[in-house]
């Protein structure tokens, strides 16, 4: 009213100039601008971050007024990282600032829904039957499960009530477990650095009802195999502050302004320090732009480069002249100076495995006696003496057997049997019985479609080696340095004779020529590279440093060009040097504080051992991809290789790791785990035997034989804090139709429809099976593709709304989410929603559960004495080669009780298990008993009468992350003391002193919202946390003497298991991409008048959000084109009639996408690249192809699996969880690309009617 008098009295308003007219006095309201002035105004401020995998771990400023988030800006109080170096901020990208916006989004889910059609029949079932029974009811009629599962991804959903959606989910839980068994109820979610509260909520529900947890890292492609292959450690890295430390920076395949955005200021500062950048890429990309030096390899070419810059360090800086800092570096920390047994082929000789202590004779009068672990013990040659020693440091000294002294498992040079001090040989050069030919494997000339070969007359070269003649146990055989082999391979001339590289300009593997041929990057550039980085890292004792990540781990073989990169660092001695190294970043994968969240993640308090799956190899099962498998093993073998031994399909070479003890199995057995050790106590035989007698006997069978059976089938599936359907999933359209069983577009024929030869191992079914899942439960905060595929969406607080933990690799301090407002309409934090699960289903347990006794299966562990299993070749229990004995042979056997009625009292209190065994890491165990009883008084201890009176409380999100900062090392000095105490026992050195200084400091998590505080030196990490050294992995190794956790003790250059050297990697080289065979089948075969071309199918990360996560941002999708685009070159573009902003279509026979193409010439001919992840719930058109709306980017994708990746029960190859496995690779897809004719967007209203589908093709 105030507003309308004042316009109607505006001709009668007084009116007073000045200054000479240029101003005006007026009398009027100026309650207009109150609205920008509040605007700006708040009640509060609270420090929070983004639980998204983006690595920046970025501190914010959330601005709250009237109990709703108004804005968020940066926060600039971050730790100093040490004098003379610039600090953490400004932190935080364009992504971050626009996060607000999804709090009140129409995204946002506000409610708990359920699909129309299942709440329906629940409702239903309910009105005559209990819970569980309900569940059974409608799971056990196909035609009320069918009628949901097909109606995924397609809408309907109804809101329900928090009580009617916990009671589904926990029926369906107890349902699963007692008809199928708890393996069956299975959980997904990634990255838990980056919100450790939240992962552990869902983690440790599933731990304690035996539920079974996917890896993520290697699914997502994040893992690099080499990692654990070189160093027996996954991804430890240099922290972001390090690149300033550096000389010299090769940025390879790592676009750090673009996906590294709150850390890309220390790259800059780098380069204004005098750091010479390098940027290796196939796309002029953000990071080219900031290069010195921009080096385009052909895409998935990029090991072939790596090799040429390790042959030119090789020659020059080991052959024709002597380095002696190279030289003292790799003889003290890597394995070149190790011995290498050969064995011989016809006239040539083959790289076999290492000598061991055990291959050597046994000298009466010698001090060196053969031990029970000598199998385990490498050999190398004394540099004075020229005989052999068995140095210090490998696996062997790190598992003593019963009655062996510990304390020797360090890098000292000193013989661990003899204690003499020694000096290894790098080379028997010198000291040589003879000059045999030695034969190596060659994949560079292996032709392909739309690669360049380089065909070097044959697919073996035979190259010259200095070898010794040793009389061992078995009789006389030849002996060779791994320097010398690898000399050997790389082809460098050594005056042995033989063929060789006389220069670089000569075309053989693996000459800076030789590789020009296939990468098109000139010869004189890759000589430059390599001589200033070796250059560089001989003149500042190995300060050079490659910054690597996606652009090159996501190709099949990701790990030749990343072994052949790392070689190049280990020969320059940069590994564990500040400013030098590795700087492997992709995912957020640096959880410091790791030995406290495992405990109350995989309920380690409680129950041990927990059940854990490789994602790659379950989704690969149990989507059915397998069944659709082109590809061939015998390609991959090695041509020095029985190919006899390789058999059959990938699938069945995943069938034999699993039954062998390499892989765990999901679901384990056709058997419920419940039911063994009862049928084990009726016969008299402990569950142990009793599995072991049963597999033997076929009594027992492996759920992984036969998974298109329904006792096989995975029942229940918990997403949390992911978009697995929407963004990781490789194969997507194989998830729609055999995991989920709904509308799909896949084009191809399986095996079976096409009359091709099916896989050996495996039970062959038909019809296919279509939608396994009972039940797919997912919490998020905005609806992604994830929930619209699910049947029970869950509203979960967003990153302003809960307490949490976030750590991250680009910097070493631990930092908060902190709830700024309570959760809004009725979302709940993952802790509180799988409290509320677990209350309900220790209710509905009741009469169907007890306690309970499950056998669990577990593979051959990493860090575990179990990982000395299998020294010598590959036995397969199954084919007769060997008996089954658990833990050896066959997966580990162990009993765990299980009390189902009281989930919910364990899952809020800590259990006693953590006092009786205390705690581990990475092979360490300590007593916790202090910390305990600490917790006890922090958190307070449970009051009720039962089974957790008197413990600590785990009530509260900040309980648990109070829980999580007591228990570890990083975080409480006391711990961290004691750990360090625990790993001098094994190394005989005193560590203690790297953690003394803040033995006294115990990080609350009141202490970190205040302030991100730094974590206190480990014995879990490799690096130091101190103020006169910034964090780089490998530094403690160098400098403490602590052996790296593989075989030799050492950086491995040489990997000499079977299966490493028949697939023909034993020292890394070029593969090409493997051809995936999806596009020519389907090639001008169903014409919409436009020009088809083929590009390479790349997936890179992006600008404008950091997965699937902001893609549906508006403030985003505005900065950007409004929905899912493509980019392609104006060469390519022009071919095809293609001009920017046009719709385009992509397929093949995985399936179809529809976007808009962004025509540019950074984009090199022959590839396209489209941003992870974008879905189609934005602005998608629909597909000619499938007559659906257009995929996601992973439509057109399908998982690949490699056997390498497979290995285990073998020392650092041991399987561990997010450490190593088979991975998720997709950037060897190729895709047809034209332009849509006909824009069609699919609005009608009618949600049942059936897709359109082109006929399958072949």
């Amino acid at each position: 009213m105030s507003h309308f008098l004042e316009r109607m009295t505006y001709l009668a308003r007084k009116r007073q100039p000045f200054a000479d007219g240029l101003g005006e006095l007026r009398d009027e309201d100026r309650m207009w601008e109150e609205g920008y002035r509040q605007r700006w105004q708040h009640d509060k401020i609270v420090r929070s971050t983004h639980g998204v995998n983006c690595t920046g771990g970025c501190s914010w400023k959330i601005y709250v007024k009237s109990g709703v988030v108004t804005w968020e800006t940066q926060q600039t109080d971050y730790p100093r990282t040490r004098p003379g170096m610039p600090n953490h901020e400004p932190r935080g990208c364009s992504r971050g600032a626009s996060y607000s916006w999804y709090l009140y989004s129409a995204s946002r889910i506000k409610y708990p829904l359920v699909r129309g059609r299942l709440i329906k029949a629940w409702r239903e079932a309910r009105r005559t039957l209990e819970p569980v029974d309900a569940w059974g009811s409608i799971v056990g009629d196909r035609e009320k499960a069918t009628s949901y599962k097909a109606m995924r991804g397609r809408g309907g959903f109804v809101r329900a009530s928090w009580d009617e959606v916990t009671e589904i989910v926990a029926a369906a839980n107890v349902y699963t477990i007692k008809t199928w068994g708890p393996d069956r109820v299975v959980g997904f979610s990634p990255i838990p650095a980056m919100s450790m509260v939240s992962y552990a909520s869902g983690a440790r529900y599933l731990s304690l009802i035996g539920g079974t947890l996917l890896s993520f890292y290697d699914w997502y492609c994040d893992l690099p195999p080499s990692s654990p292959q070189t160093w027996g450690e996954q991804t430890d890295v240099p922290e972001s502050a390090d690149w300033y430390n550096s000389g010299y920076i090769i940025a390879w395949g790592s676009n750090v302004p673009q996906t590294r955005t709150p850390d890309a200021h220390f790259f800059t500062e780098a380069r204004y320090n005098g750091t010479k950048v390098v940027a290796v890429t196939p796309d002029y990309s953000e990071v080219a732009k900031l290069s010195d030096l921009w080096l385009h390899p052909k895409q998935g070419t990029d090991s072939a480069l790596g090799m040429a810059l390790g042959h030119v360090v090789l020659k020059e800086f080991y052959i024709d002249r002597k380095t002696p800092y190279f030289e003292d570096y790799a003889r003290r920390y890597t394995d070149l100076p190790m011995l290498v047994r050969l064995r011989r082929d016809g006239d040539r000789w083959v790289p076999d495995r290492y000598l061991r202590q055990s291959d050597l004779q046994a000298k009466p009068k010698s001090r060196r006696r053969k031990s029970g672990s000598a199998d385990w013990k490498t050999v190398a040659f004394s540099e004075e003496t020229g005989a052999t020693v068995v140095p210090q440091g490998s696996m062997g000294y790190r598992w003593p057997k019963e009655g062996e002294p510990e304390g020797r498992w360090n890098l000292e040079e000193k013989d661990g049997e003899s204690g003499e001090t020694i000096r290894l040989a790098l080379s028997a050069i010198d000291r040589r019985d003879d000059v045999v030919p030695v034969a190596f494997p060659y994949f560079g000339g292996q032709p392909h479609e739309r690669f360049h070969e380089n065909d070097q007359g044959g697919d073996v070269l035979v190259r010259n080696v200095p070898v010794r003649r040793l009389a061992l146990a078995d009789g006389e055989a030849l002996v060779a340095s791994v320097f010398d082999l690898m000399c050997g391979h790389y082809g460098v001339d050594r005056g042995l004779g033989g063929t060789c590289a006389a220069g670089y300009d000569d075309d053989v593997p693996y000459t800076p020529a030789w590789q020009e041929k296939i990468t098109g990057v000139a010869a004189e550039h890759a000589v430059r590279v390599a001589r200033e980085f070796a250059r560089n890292a001989e003149k500042t004792k190995g300060r050079s440093m490659v910054i690597i990540g996606a652009g090159v781990n996501h190709w099949y073989h990701q790990d030749m060009t990343y072994r052949s990169i790392i070689n190049v660092l280990m020969m320059c001695g940069t590994i564990g040097v500040s400013g030098g190294g590795w700087a492997h970043y992709v995912g957020q994968e640096a959880l410091r504080p790791l030995a406290g969240w495992m405990t109350l993640a995989f309920a380690r308090d409680w129950v041990r051992p927990v059940r854990q799956m490789n994602g790659t190899s379950f989704f690969y099962a149990h989507s059915d991809q397998w069944r659709y498998e082109k590809l061939d093993v015998s390609g991959l073998l090695s041509p020095l290789a029985d190919p006899a031994k390789y058999k059959g399909s990938f699938i069945d070479l995943n069938v034999r790791a699993e039954r062998m003890g390499w892989l765990p199995s999901a679901p384990q057995l056709e058997t419920n785990p419940l039911w063994l050790a009862a049928e084990a106590e009726k016969v008299g035989q402990e569950p142990r035997e009793f599995v072991a007698a049963g597999l033997k006997s076929g009594t027992l069978k492996l759920s992984c034989e036969d998974p298109d059976n329904p006792v096989n089938f995975p029942r229940n599936l918990f997403i949390w804090r992911s978009n697995l359907f929407g963004s990781s999933g490789k194969g997507h359209e194989y998830f729609l139709k055999h995991f989920l069983g709904t509308r799909h577009g896949l084009q191809g024929k399986d095996l079976g429809e096409t009359g091709a030869v099916k896989p050996e191992e495996i039970v062959w079914r038909d019809p296919a099976p279509e939608g396994k899942l009972d039940l797919v439960v997912t919490l998020d905060f905005r609806m992604s593709s994830s929930c619209l595929y699910s049947d029970v969406v869950l509203p979960t607080a967003s990153w302003y709304e809960k307490n949490d933990l976030n750590t991250t690799d680009m910097h070493t301090f631990v930092h908060p989410l902190s709830a700024a407002i309570d959760p809004v309409w009725e979302s709940k934090s993952d802790w509180e929603t799988y409290k509320a699960i677990a209350k309900r289903f220790s209710e509905l347990a009741d009469g169907h559960l007890g306690a309970e006794r499950d056998v669990v299966l577990t593979p051959i562990k990493h860090d575990t004495a179990g990982e000395l299993a299998q020294p010598f070749g590959v036995a397969d229990w199954k084919k007769g080669e060997c008996e089954p004995v658990p833990g050896v042979t066959t997966p580990q056997v162990t009993v765990v009780e299980r009390d189902y009625p009281n989930t919910y009292k364990r899952f809020t209190a800590l259990g006693p298990l953590i006092d009786k065994l205390g705690n581990e890491e990475k092979g360490v165990e300590w007593d916790t008993a202090a910390e305990v009883a600490g917790l006890g008084k922090l958190n307070r201890t449970v009051t009720e009468d039962g089974q957790t009176k008197g413990r600590p409380r785990i009530d509260t999100d900040v309980d648990a992350a109070e829980t999580i900062l007591y228990l570890a090392p990083e975080t409480n000095g006391e711990v961290a003391v004691k750990g360090w105490e625990a790993l001098g026992e094994k190394t005989g050195r005193d560590h203690t002193h790297l953690a003394k200084p803040r033995e006294d400091e115990k990080i609350r998590f009141r202490d970190i919202q205040a302030q991100p505080r730094k974590v206190i030196t480990s014995h879990t990490w490799s690096g130091i946390q101190s103020e006169e050294q910034t964090y780089n992995a490998g530094y403690l190794n160098v400098t403490e003497l602590i052996p790296w956790r593989t075989l030799s003790g050492r950086q491995q250059f040489y990997q000499d298991h079977q299966w490493m050297r028949d697939f023909g990697e034993a020292f890394a080289l070029y593969k090409p991409p493997v051809d995936t065979h999806t596009v020519n089948a389907m090639l001008d075969k169903h014409s919409n008048g436009e020009k088809e071309i083929v590009l390479n199918f790349i997936t890179p990360h992006q600008k404008w959000g950091i997965h699937s996560t902001y893609t549906d941002n508006l403030i985003m999708l505005t900065l950007s084109r409004g929905g899912p685009i493509v980019w392609i070159s104006e060469v390519d573009a022009k071919k095809a009639g293609i001009v920017d902003n046009d719709w385009i279509e992509l397929f093949n026979v995985n399936g179809a996408i529809a976007a808009r193409a962004v025509v540019s010439q950074r984009v090199k001919e022959g590839m396209c690249l489209m941003y992870h992840a974008q879905e189609k719930i934005v602005n998608v058109p629909g597909s000619q192809i499938t007559g659906q709306r257009g995929g996601i980017h992973n439509s057109v994708t399908r998982t690949l699996l490699k056997p390498t990746h497979m290995i285990g029960g073998y020392a650092q190859l041991s399987y561990g969880f997010n450490y190593y496995g088979t991975v998720g690779s997709n950037r060897d897809e190729f895709v047809i690309v034209r332009k849509l004719s006909e824009i069609k967007w699919l609005d009608h209203s009618n949600p049942v009617d059936p897709a359109h589908q082109q006929e399958p093709v072949s």
